[in-house]
């Protein structure tokens, strides 16, 4: 079982909780592949986008909410 720390998973992003919030979002788009064509075998999904995440694989952008009713 491989564990990630807040401080490996800030490096990556700015800091823990978006880590985390990124690394997430990551696991549910994996979930979202079908299983049969899915490269990543019997590793948990979030231990994947983790582990992604803290290697340097992964890349994000932070997109600003609109606005309701502006423009």
């Amino acid at each position: 079982m491989k564990v990630f720390t807040p401080k490996q998973v800030a490096k990556s992003a700015d800091d823990k909780y978006l880590g985390v919030l990124v690394a997430a979002k990551y696991a549910r788009e994996l979930n979202a592949l079908p299983l049969e064509r899915s490269p990543y075998g019997p590793v948990k999904l979030t231990t994947t986008a983790l582990d992604a995440l803290s290697s340097g694989q992964l890349e994000y952008r932070l997109v600003t909410r609109r606005q309701a009713g502006g423009e």
